[in-house]
């Protein structure tokens, strides 16, 4: 739910998992990272400060690919807007990451790929379901990475609320603060009850909720009547087949506030996710893109358009696909 009237309206982030991801996206570097470089100086250019990657963004041949590129572009900025980033990458907690020191050697190489600008690291997925001793043994690595000063934030990704108070207290009892924790959250995110519950307890526990998937993959972003555009990648295209006709009440609702608002239903989304309570961090692959997202800070939802959107979004019969390494 949303934060209280005296509470400080969330910011908004992006990501990069485009970066090099040819299965969901598309990627292609001949044709794409020059539209990249662009996206990236928009996006910081207009104040978007916090920028989430991952070592498994992008994958064989492009290993890494999303860290690698980032780091290329920071390198070009002035030191003194580097160090206004806050760039937080995701370790993959792999079956052969094992132990306190199964990240070591995955930690230097995004560092190296990001050139050094890395502020928090973060544990990709949860491995609570089948594996939880992996999960506090890689944990406790990440923890002296921070003790040790090799980085300076620690963030979560894909738990659940108890997991996330359990290992805030372990946590805590090291010494270390947890900063972050991504979850899947937007109109059509699924788990309602658990998203509710998630963030109650990250504000209990004053860790920042980033959105991620805030636009459901591009769906929410689709204007009622242009249906028939789907997106080229086969995953993507099957995604929207089956969640286009379920969330057309829900898309007109958001078409209807950005009229009135005379913004765009990225930035009407987004700003749905801020108000209940999350950071967004949309995927960002063109400079447009990058602007229209930005354009979202300079208004905030009311409560009633926010009710307006709760509503259609109750009765839409089809929702975003579950993670399945979300932990409970």
């Amino acid at each position: 739910m949303a934060g209280s009237s005296i509470a400080p309206l969330n910011g908004i982030g992006f990501g990069t998992w485009a970066w090099g991801n040819k299965a969901v996206w598309g990627y292609d570097a001949q044709r794409d990272d020059a539209r990249l470089r662009a996206t990236f100086r928009q996006a910081i250019g207009a104040g978007l400060n916090l920028i989430d990657t991952a070592d498994s963004y992008g994958t064989g041949s492009l290993n890494g690919r999303s860290e690698a590129l980032l780091g290329e572009f920071m390198a070009a900025l002035p030191a003194l807007r580097r160090s206004q980033l806050t760039v937080a990458t995701k370790l993959a907690p792999f079956p052969w990451r094992w132990g306190r020191r199964g990240f070591d050697a995955a930690f230097e190489s995004s560092r190296m790929r990001l050139k050094g600008q890395l502020r928090r690291v973060q544990l990709h997925w949860s491995t609570a379901r089948y594996a939880p001793w992996q999960e506090t043994g890689l944990l406790d690595g990440l923890a002296e990475l921070v003790l040790a000063g090799r980085v300076e934030e620690l963030g979560l990704s894909n738990l659940g609320p108890q997991r996330l108070a359990w290992l805030h207290r372990r946590l805590l009892e090291r010494g270390v603060s947890l900063r972050s924790v991504q979850v899947q959250c937007s109109l059509l995110a699924p788990a309602d009850d658990q998203l509710l519950e998630i963030i109650a307890v990250s504000r209990d526990l004053d860790v920042e909720v980033l959105a991620y998937s805030p636009l459901a993959l591009g769906v929410l972003a689709c204007v009622p009547g242009s249906e028939e555009r789907l997106p080229t990648t086969w995953l993507r295209r099957r995604l929207f087949r089956r969640l286009l006709p379920a969330s057309l009440e829900l898309r007109s609702a958001i078409e209807a506030i950005s009229i009135e608002r005379r913004a765009s239903m990225v930035q009407v989304a987004l700003n749905w996710c801020r108000a209940f309570g999350t950071t967004p961090i949309p995927g960002l692959r063109t400079p447009d893109q990058a602007r229209d997202v930005a354009a979202a800070l300079q208004w905030s939802m009311s409560p009633q358009e926010r009710q307006r959107l709760d509503g259609a979004r109750l009765r839409c019969s089809e929702r975003m696909p579950a993670n399945p390494f979300q932990s409970r």
